[in-house]
């Protein structure tokens, strides 16, 4: 169980405070996302230690992108190989940010690999199926969910079920299907103010599907 939890929670207020001066798109996203989370895990029925990594790792998810130009997070047209490489690295930025700190290792863990695929096509490792932590599972979901039904300044967020249908269109390829189960058995109940067309503030970067959540790996300019 994470010791001190209250205690690690104020760190966490201020790692993300400062994740909003930076950038409140991210932080805003990564709120929707813990709120998310916590509601698969909470439906799964995890243990108490591993509820409240999901929650702190989801708050956290994106805190690399700190590292991440923001001529990229910015950029209002489609993303090149290259830039899709650099914006890749952020699940690895925020490990070596999260790792720092010996209490934070497991939540970095998490962090880490939350683009990484059931198929073996995610980052950075290129882990499959069970190696992937839960945790990390139960975030890509609630991850790719909020992308979709954000808006973004080239088009509307799409509509909770569309998303949803997403999601269990790939559930197996790039989700996990038991979290998908769980997922589709909750996410009527996510608040509609907060999770239905929520503004994307100022990332303007195109996207499709697999750019969407830059789920699949590129490497050398090949995904």
């Amino acid at each position: 169980m994470i010791p001190e939890f209250i205690h690690i929670h104020e760190v966490v207020d201020v790692v993300i405070a400062t994740l909003d001066a930076r950038d409140p798109y991210t932080y805003e996203h990564s709120s929707r996302v813990a709120l998310f989370s916590e509601l698969i895990s909470q439906d799964m029925k995890l243990p108490q230690d591993m509820h409240q990594r999901v929650h702190i790792a989801a708050h956290l998810h994106d805190i690399g992108k700190i590292g991440v130009s923001d001529s990229i997070l910015n950029k209002a047209g489609k993303l090149t190989k290259a830039e899709m490489i650099e914006i890749q690295s952020h699940s690895r930025i925020g490990y070596n940010i999260l790792n720092r700190l010996p209490t934070f290792r497991v939540v970095a863990k998490i962090v880490l690999h939350h683009h990484e695929r059931m198929d073996g096509n995610g980052y950075p490792e290129r882990l499959s199926g069970e190696a992937i932590p839960l945790e990390s599972r139960i975030i890509a979901v609630a991850d790719a969910f909020d992308a979709m039904t954000s808006n973004r300044s080239y088009r509307k967020g799409i509509s909770v079920e569309d998303a949803a249908a997403e999601i269990a269109r790939h559930a197996g390829e790039q989700f996990d299907p038991k979290v998908v189960r769980h997922f589709n058995r909750v996410y009527s109940e996510f608040p509609q103010h907060i999770c239905c067309n929520a503004a994307n503030g100022r990332h303007y970067a195109y996207v499709g599907h697999e750019e969407l959540m830059h789920s699949r790996i590129v490497q050398n300019g090949v995904t």
